[in-house]
């Protein structure tokens, strides 16, 4: 049974929960529906297919953009209303990519939609670290992680089966509509956590707006080096699946010459992988500590970078590239949410703030650093693909190694 910390009925965290995670999974299906069709949308706005990865890294630093801001503005005058903003502006870009010109408004666009994945970030994850105690949030934000996960493992291959009948600017505009039913969920369902008497009897003071203040908060993270290193370590954990994501489209579909159907089967090894390390990560929580956790899941995520490395060295065949993915993903599902609970709380300060900061660090590696592989030409071999991919994930450790050896055991002081 979920152990909330406010006074909300079971009904309304029901709704609560599933309205988070159709916005979530919306964010990112707002990306991954699509991607079959972007060889179609750079041909129909008569633009360079390396407008493909371009447009991926646009929406990953749209999701930077605000967050700086949107924490802050949550402290001071609730999550509620910041995430029914951000929701209302996620919905409204993606509508409007239905009437898109040409590309430079397609990629403008892609910007503004990322940026609803700058408020799920800033905003939604606070407020379920806020609403449940620590290991039912832990629990959610795994499983929730698994909701969001099947866009990547579905939205290829749903979005092969719409274009078939639906247009890629059609796409867009259900996602628009589809945006606006999260968003009345959110607006029945969603409490408000900050200023609310807890069921413990703290309460969530919201935090006055001073941009002094909000600077020194901002100076003081960034002399946090536990927290920087965790922050980095989450970015660069995730940058082989981010690249893949970007790069897949080039590598399977215009390399290989494979089918928007094919593209999209080879998708799913890879993100069931990421499921099924989150389900684990689900059975493990009552048993071991979180840093033991995350030590538990460098094993298959070192292993399966390690075949990436030896693939790019001795030639990469698309099963060997997939077998370290799906090796690399079982790792990542286990750590991801655990990493991000630590990470949240080695700073003291308001989770608003705390969790923008972790956004706009791991997501702008995971912009740059997709941008930086994509200019160095991984999307035109399987070799170059596996080489980066494999360093760029394994440049983790080192920030990993601090982080964890600095980390104490969570303890119920850590619990919002």
């Amino acid at each position: 049974m979920q152990r909330t910390l406010i006074h909300i009925s079971p009904l309304k965290t029901s709704g609560f929960c599933l309205a988070i995670s159709l916005f979530e999974w919306l964010t990112y299906m707002a990306s991954d529906l699509v991607m079959p069709a972007m060889l179609v949308v750079t041909q129909d706005l008569e633009a360079d297919p390396r407008h493909i990865p371009n447009a991926f890294n646009l929406y990953l630093i749209g999701g930077v953009c605000l967050q700086w801001l949107i924490g802050p503005l949550s402290d001071r005058f609730g999550r509620r209303t910041l995430l029914l903003s951000g929701c209302a502006l996620f919905g409204v870009t993606c509508a409007a990519a239905f009437a898109t010109p040409g590309i430079e408004t397609f990629n403008a666009l892609r910007l503004l939609q990322g940026m609803g994945l700058g408020f799920v970030v800033a905003v939604s994850y606070p407020a379920l670290q806020e609403v449940f105690c620590e290991a039912d949030a832990v629990r959610i934000m795994a499983l929730l992680g698994n909701i969001a996960l099947l866009s990547p493992l579905l939205g290829p291959l749903l979005g092969s089966l719409l274009l078939e009948w639906l247009s890629w600017r059609e796409l867009f505009l259900g996602l628009g509509l589809t945006a606006a039913i999260a968003w009345l969920g959110l607006f029945a369902c969603m409490p408000e956590t900050v200023g609310i008497v807890r069921r413990d009897g703290g309460r969530l003071a919201a935090v006055p707006l001073s941009w002094r203040q909000t600077r020194l908060r901002y100076a003081a993270l960034s002399r946090n080096r536990n927290f920087l290193a965790a922050s980095f370590a989450l970015g660069l954990m995730s940058l082989p699946l981010i690249v893949w994501i970007g790069l897949s489209p080039l590598l399977l579909i215009q390399l290989l010459g494979l089918s928007t159907r094919e593209y999209a089967l080879w998708q799913i090894p890879i993100f069931a992988a990421v499921i099924v390390g989150n389900l684990i990560l689900d059975r493990l929580l009552a048993l071991r500590e979180l840093p033991q956790l995350i030590r538990l899941a460098l094993w298959p995520f070192c292993l399966g970078l390690l075949i990436l490395l030896a693939g790019a060295l001795t030639g990469a065949s698309l099963g060997l590239l997939i077998s370290g993915l799906v090796l690399y993903a079982v790792g990542l599902g286990i750590s991801n949410a655990a990493l991000y609970r630590l990470a949240l709380f080695s700073s003291d300060d308001s989770k608003g703030l705390v969790s923008a900061v972790i956004g706009m660090i791991s997501i702008a590696v995971m912009g740059a650093g997709g941008s930086i592989i994509a200019a160095i030409g991984a999307g035109s071999r399987l070799e170059s693909f596996a080489l980066w991919a494999a360093l760029g994930g394994l440049l983790s450790l080192p920030f990993l190694y601090r982080f964890l050896r600095a980390s104490k055991p969570q303890t119920s002081s850590s619990q919002p």
